[in-house]
């Protein structure tokens, strides 16, 4: 874990004047501070060392600020970066950004606002080690993708996963298909007293009638022709544990009947057979319908989503939650490549604005197509707009070359760098871009607000 008062920083500039001010300052601050007065012994000091703050100036002697950051993307990926300029400040931010700054600041500059920005952006690298040691530790490894992400909804979900896996309650999970309601089921049963039982998913549409019925009941032998030997079912199969309910709006009217009666009985009836069996048997079950509106037009009885409704768990879409884009995108990036034995170090920053600005109707699931399809295609170290296909490419198309288009680019960008970095908090991200709250919301939609208005 990065311990914010002992990061080590490389103030990188080739002024021994600025060097000294910003190493006393970040020294008595308690880091570990190295210096390079060029882009070349920057590389070397980075070849040597891992240093988990980079703050450079950009217009250097021999290799310049922006080419160093070319160089670091490689050697030292996951370091953040500040670069400082006095030389057309938005101009050359926007070139920074795109080749992998997190922030910068325009000389002249007070040292307070460095250490500021400086300790956010550790404290921020530290949330994430945080989040990611705790999601390892609650999850098991075959859950798969984890449920990614430090906005309000997410941190939401997270709370309601942890009350629900208090009790052994019926859990409903609603969202659109692909937000995650499976990651959400395991992440319920993971943490529940009943861990150490299985966990047993079925997909109630995937499987024809007759066939499910067995699948979840049991029958006996000789019960039908082809019942060559007996099947207990699944209710029995995880006795003791979680049986996940998979898109439970399509299962049946006359399969739900029986589904109520072993919730009420605690026992199933085996095919053609006369002895109930007992069950043990969470249910957790998860749909993309709208239930209230199935029970209204009489395909789904009204009793069984009350009994399932218990607890009910709601999985926000992607598009409303946008600030969690760059860490999904990153912990995505890093699953595919153990999937795909692929070694790419992420994506460029214009790649995040492209992302960003998608529609995401297939959610968390098509960004993970999204970005298998481009590391398979792409090349290099860094995924670019070049390895993303016509039909991935963000719908304003490629990255604007006139400065109306060039400042609403950057203005996106450093919305979403400001959300990151306050964990999606938008009440604190209005207050540090000096907007109002509602400005924000515009601004997120893709309005444009031209007159300036007081923070909340």
């Amino acid at each position: 874990m990065i311990q914010t008062m002992t990061a080590s920083i490389l103030v990188v500039d080739d002024e021994p004047a600025i060097q000294d001010i910003l190493t006393w300052s970040l020294a008595a601050e308690g880091y570990r501070v190295a210096t390079a007065g060029s882009g070349e012994e920057a590389l070397t000091r980075v070849g040597e060392q891992d240093f988990d703050v980079i703050v450079t100036d950009i217009v250097m002697p021999g290799l310049n600020g922006l080419d160093v950051l070319e160089r670091l993307r490689v050697l030292n990926p996951r370091a953040s970066v500040i670069v400082m300029t006095a030389y057309a400040a938005l101009e050359t931010a926007i070139v920074a950004l795109r080749r992998g700054a997190c922030d910068y600041l325009e000389k002249p500059f007070s040292v307070d606002v460095l250490k500021e920005r400086v300790q956010r952006l550790l404290q921020y690298r530290e949330t994430i080690w945080k989040d990611g040691l705790v999601r390892r530790a609650v999850q098991p490894p075959s859950a798969g993708l984890t449920l990614v992400g430090e906005s309000d909804a997410i941190r939401s979900v997270r709370e309601q996963i942890a009350l629900a896996a208090r009790t052994s309650s019926s859990v409903l999970i609603t969202g659109e298909s692909g937000v995650g309601k499976d990651l959400v089921a395991r992440a319920v049963h993971a943490a529940s007293s009943r861990h150490d039982g299985s966990f047993v998913p079925v997909n109630c549409g995937a499987i024809p009638e007759m066939l499910l019925e067995s699948q979840l009941f049991g029958h006996v032998r000789g019960a039908f022709t082809t019942a060559v030997q007996a099947n207990p079912g699944l209710f029995v199969t995880a006795s003791h544990g979680t049986l996940y309910l998979d898109e439970i709006g399509e299962l049946p009217l006359q399969l739900q009947v029986k589904l109520l009666r072993v919730i009420e009985d605690k026992c199933i009836l085996p095919a053609s057979d006369t002895t109930p069996v007992p069950v043990d048997t969470r249910i957790i079950a998860s749909t993309n319908r709208d239930l209230d509106r199935e029970v209204e037009a009489g395909r789904f009885r009204e009793d069984l989503f009350y009994r399932l409704n218990v607890v009910h768990l709601t999985v926000p879409p992607l598009r409303e939650r946008r600030g969690d884009i760059p860490i999904l995108v990153d912990h995505l990036v890093d699953r595919l490549n153990a999937k795909l034995g692929t070694r790419y170090l992420g994506v460029e920053r214009d790649v995040l604005w492209s992302l960003s600005g998608r529609p995401w109707r297939g959610n968390v699931r098509e960004l993970e197509n999204v970005l298998e399809r481009t590391m398979v295609l792409g090349s290099g170290d860094l995924l670019s707009l070049r390895d993303l296909s016509p039909d991935q490419g963000s719908p304003h198309g490629e990255p604007p070359q006139d400065l109306r288009g060039a400042v609403r680019r950057f203005e996106r960008q450093h919305l979403m760098d400001v959300l990151a970095a306050t964990q999606s908090d938008k009440r604190k991200a209005a207050r540090v871009l000096g907007i109002s709250l509602a400005s924000l919301y515009r601004k997120l939609r893709g309005e444009t607000v031209d007159a300036p208005e007081q923070p909340n």
